[in-house]
């Protein structure tokens, strides 16, 4: 049996919980005003219960130019501490628009750099496969 290095203190109390994450078949796009933030057809889709689905794109496919670190940062028993990002784009200045487990917990090992976007701060587009 292997001993995670990092496993998360939430499914040591809770191991019932689930989350699932798996690739989305298609093409999520992240726009502040008429600026794209993101645009990836390699993108998770995070689904836990009791919260809306989250889309979580690679490091790769988001474009950091719009993007400054900010010092906000948050903690999940589950999937480790978020760092936050704060954007500006055509004119427009959102704050701690993207968060990111750069380290998380071993069993979400999957988002690791990648980025979620709030749906309230930026237009987030998920375009299926057809």
């Amino acid at each position: 049996m292997t001993i995670a290095a990092n496993p998360s203190p939430g499914f040591q109390r809770n191991p019932a919980r689930r989350i699932a994450v798996e690739p989305y078949a298609g093409i999520v796009t992240v726009r502040l005003a008429d600026a794209i933030l993101a645009s990836s057809d390699k993108a998770l889709v995070l689904r836990e219960e009791n919260y809306p689905a989250v889309y979580y794109i690679p490091f790769e496919d988001i474009y950091f130019d719009f993007l400054e670190r900010s010092d906000a940062s948050t903690h999940c028993p589950y999937k480790g501490d978020a760092s936050y990002w704060s954007a500006s784009a055509s004119g427009e200045v959102a704050a701690n628009v993207m968060w990111a487990y750069e380290r998380p917990y071993d069993e979400m090992a999957l988002i690791s750099d990648h980025g979620a976007f709030y749906p309230d701060k930026v237009t987030i587009e998920a375009a299926p496969s057809s």
